[in-house]
């Protein structure tokens, strides 16, 4: 009854069809590897779509690539990783009649090691591909729309970072927190709905006019369900489909500028959003007698506290435009974002950076980017690190915050592959230490140095 009576207020708004003449087109299906859309990308041109005239298409990506720290971390090393994505959209309309409905469909191949696993133990994960190994599906959905993109309902499998807490300006860093932030995949059951794991849940999109859109969404609380063990072990297919854990509700508002093609003036949004949480969530530092966690006359098991929520805000804007191009020129962006300190390990998040799109007339779709990340350990944290301090070990570490420095170049071989050389700068990994309660309590974490390159393949 809900979605029918906003489908209905939105027929009365007068204002649908400049959604088809944006500079850039959000509503299509986003390639997690390159954030583009898995419908118009660029490609080798190698993969046979024969049904593209019914309203089929397929796609694959391919991404490897090799990073190591020479200094920092809880170690030095190197590791080798790559993920296989393929892909399948078809328009239902043309298909089998549906109007205006179409299908997503991707899965992942999964290979290689994890530097931030293996080697630094840190909250902005190093590379947006890093996963255990495995063979699973990722997204699985159908939309819906009505009125020439004014609503649009998403049902499936969904992925929440290609919508909500974006910036269409971090797309040329591989660091996963670029993409997803660290205050949602560090704070959220399972990591949230992202990369490599989507959960079941609808998504409603809006648009109130050629500059206003709003988005919501409600998803299964936890792609992989209650446990102690790696959440990718306990969802290792993405096939549980669960729908019986607590709900997380998204929900966004966006404020564009300037954004039709051929506008001479430059593009801008302001997007203002927020998730709450449904389920519980133990404290970061009391345990269920008001005591501290190691306090050893406390009882040593957290107290529980009911739901979570975190609020956040984006902007980015066009800074200059290469003449007679809508895409081409350099854009600004910056996130910021909090949740309450009681039961989170990071209670707020900042990032901002800058991207430089087609930097010449002969290398029209390379990128360059250089961009900072902060994320701060919480107060309840902290205060527990010193209760392990004066409880435990006296020499034990104190987090306090990790920020990352980092930057990019996408150079493009030829039109669907690219190559990707990458530097990132990690100060105090994981807060400077590792967690009282982890397998290595308390031990300092070196600043470190991270080099990379990637290759970006789509057939």
């Amino acid at each position: 009854m809900v979605i029918a009576g906003i489908i209905g207020m939105a027929g009365m708004i007068g204002c649908a069809g400049a959604q088809e003449d944006k500079k850039t087109d959000d509503d299509k299906p986003a390639d997690p590897d390159t954030g583009q859309s898995t419908i118009e990308e660029t490609t080798l041109g190698l993969l046979p779509n024969p049904f593209t005239d019914r309203g089929v298409k397929f796609a694959a990506t391919y991404i490897g690539e090799t990073l190591g720290n020479p200094s920092g971390g809880a170690k030095q090393g190197s590791v080798c990783e790559g993920r296989l994505n393929l892909a399948v959209d078809a328009d239902l309309e043309k298909l089998i009649g549906l109007q205006q409905t179409t299908f997503h469909a991707n899965l992942f191949q999964i290979h290689g090691d994890g530097l931030s696993r293996s080697n630094l133990q840190n909250f902005m994960t190093v590379s947006g591909i890093e996963a255990l190994p495995s063979t699973r599906l990722y997204e699985i959905w159908f939309e819906k729309k009505w009125g020439h993109d004014l609503v649009s309902l998403k049902v499936g499998q969904l992925a929440a970072d290609p919508e909500f807490f974006n910036t269409k300006y971090t797309d040329v860093f591989t660091n996963a927190s670029m993409g997803w932030p660290a205050i949602t995949s560090v704070n959220l059951p399972s990591g949230g709905p992202s990369p490599p794991l989507a959960a079941l849940g609808a998504r409603l999109a809006l648009n109130l006019s050629e500059s206003v859109s709003v988005l919501g969404a409600v998803f299964d609380g936890d792609a992989a369900g209650p446990g102690t063990d790696d959440p990718q072990r306990r969802n290792r297919y993405g096939t549980n489909f669960r729908i019986n854990d607590p709900p997380l509700v998204l929900g966004q508002v966006q404020y564009s500028w300037n954004n039709h093609k051929g506008d001479p003036r430059l593009a801008g949004t302001l997007k203002l959003g927020g998730w709450r949480h449904f389920g519980d969530f133990p404290d970061e530092r009391l345990s269920t007698d008001g005591k501290s966690l190691f306090d050893p006359t406390g009882s040593g098991t957290p107290a529980t506290l009911n739901g979570n929520y975190g609020i956040w805000a984006v902007a980015e804007q066009q800074v200059y435009r290469v003449p007679g191009s809508d895409d081409r020129g350099v854009g600004v962006f910056a996130r910021l974002s909090t949740s309450p300190s009681d039961r989170n390990l990071i209670d707020l998040h900042a990032d901002a950076g800058i991207e430089v799109i087609g930097p010449s007339d002969r290398r029209p779709n390379d990128k360059f980017g250089m961009a900072v990340g902060y994320a701060r350990v919480s107060k309840a944290a902290r205060a527990l690190d010193r209760e392990y301090r004066t409880f435990v070990d006296a020499s034990a570490a104190v987090r306090s915050a990790e920020t990352l420095f980092t930057a990019a170049y996408q150079y493009e071989i030829q039109p669907g592959w690219s190559v990707q050389p990458t530097l990132q700068y990690i100060l105090h990994p994981g807060g400077g230490a590792t967690g009282p309660t982890g397998s290595y309590p308390g031990t300092t974490l070196r600043n470190a140095t991270v080099l990379g390159v990637r290759t970006v393949v789509k057939f």
